[in-house]
């Protein structure tokens, strides 16, 4: 018998499978798929033996992998969570889709615009669903927003968004977030992400911020960016235009 939990699982439940089991898999997604009414952690795959019996000894997924193209091999499995390194977003997401499996991938979705296009013409031609892991749009706050955006405030004439990291989240998160396992076998990108941070924030913390922008407003079609770097501060004050004719002005600063 299964051991009683306090969620009630529907009866019709995604067979959900995860590659990669390193930190965002562990913050986020291994939990949110056993705790989800209508999904289930199904499947884990990691290159690291170790981290993948640690892992599947904490959340008891019915199948492990330490091999991609074998779990998506497996038949029963219906959708993928892409929560690798930020270069291995595109081409194993990419490869799920061409399984016929369903993708959620963890943000930024690609790290060029070229790879990016490349991806959205494989979803085209799979015919399955592409999500990209922009929690933001699931916060509470933000929806409440976006209804009365689009219920009562009537005609947008400017939208004004920041996101500014804080140094003190960093004291915070260590306090409450798990404490992350790691290993050595892990796979990694060749390179160090982080040795150019322009590129970096613009990509880890720049995407929520458009993401964002883009729920409230729609589609961005003009773009007039200025950057300042002072004292290891990055700042960004972007001035954009939305299809619908709404004026934007985006703040991406890190860190305050």
């Amino acid at each position: 018998t299964e051991p009683e939990t306090m969620i009630r699982k529907q009866d019709r439940r995604l067979r959900v499978g995860v590659l990669g089991c390193g930190p965002i898999a562990q913050f986020a997604h291994l939990e949110s798929c056993v705790k989800a009414s209508n999904a289930d952690l199904y499947a884990i795959c990691d290159a690291a033996p170790d981290l993948l019996t640690r892992m599947g000894a904490t959340y008891e997924p019915q199948k492990m992998y330490g091999d991609f193209d074998a779990m998506l091999a497996d038949p029963e499995l219906e959708a993928v969570i892409v929560a690798t390194s930020d270069a291995y977003h595109v081409p194993m997401s990419i490869k799920a889709l061409e399984a016929g499996k369903h993708v959620l991938c963890e943000k930024p979705i690609g790290v060029s615009v070229e790879e990016g296009q490349k991806l959205a013409d494989a979803v085209q031609r799979s015919g399955k669903v592409l999500q990209v892991g922009h929690m933001k749009r699931f916060d509470a706050g933000l929806e409440s927003a976006k209804d009365f955006i689009d219920g009562e405030m009537g005609e947008m004439l400017a939208l004004k968004a920041w996101y500014c990291d804080s140094t003190h989240r960093y004291a915070m998160t260590d306090a409450v977030q798990p404490l992350i396992v790691t290993s050595a076998g892990s796979k990694r990108p060749t390179g160090n992400p982080k040795a150019d941070l322009r590129r970096y924030f613009m990509l880890a913390h720049g995407s929520h911020l458009l993401d964002t922008a883009r729920y409230f407003g729609g589609p961005i079609v003009e773009v007039d960016a200025h950057f300042r770097e002072r004292f290891n501060a990055y700042c960004w004050f972007v001035d954009i235009a939305f299809e619908n004719g709404t004026f934007g002005h985006l703040d991406l600063t890190i860190p305050v």
